[in-house]
């Protein structure tokens, strides 16, 4: 079936950057299209950005726009979150969605990904 594998999370302080790779495993990417979301302790999970199958569009949340940029390259069938500026209310377990999609849509309810990745810890200190 393949899988979604996300890397990148580690430790940063705060103002520092970080880059989230997710990539697809016995799959193609390149017709899918993929969202980030994002968990931290005691909270829900909730939307962070998603990015079309052709990358032509990008949405995110109003929390991490303009800090956050999500991109693909499918020669590589990875999906990117480059994440800049980095808050302590960053912190959380991220997650890396994707579905299959030839739309110019994307999506930002966890409901309409049928694709996770184990999630990376992301942790920023004040």
């Amino acid at each position: 079936q393949g899988e979604v594998v996300e890397s990148g999370g580690g430790l940063v302080q705060a103002g520092g950057s970080l880059r989230l790779s997710c990539a697809a495993s016995g799959r193609t990417f390149s017709v899918y299209a993929a969202g980030w979301f994002r968990q931290a302790p005691g909270k829900e999970r909730e939307f962070v950005a998603a990015i079309t199958w052709s990358g032509s569009r990008t949405y995110y949340s109003d929390s991490v726009k303009g800090r956050f940029t999500i991109s693909r390259d499918d020669a590589k069938n990875t999906v990117y979150l480059q994440m800049s500026n980095l808050k302590p209310e960053d912190t959380a377990v991220y997650y890396c969605a994707a579905r299959p999609s030839t739309g110019a849509y994307y999506y930002q309810g966890d409901y309409e990904y049928r694709y996770w990745g184990q999630g990376t810890q992301v942790t920023v200190s004040s």
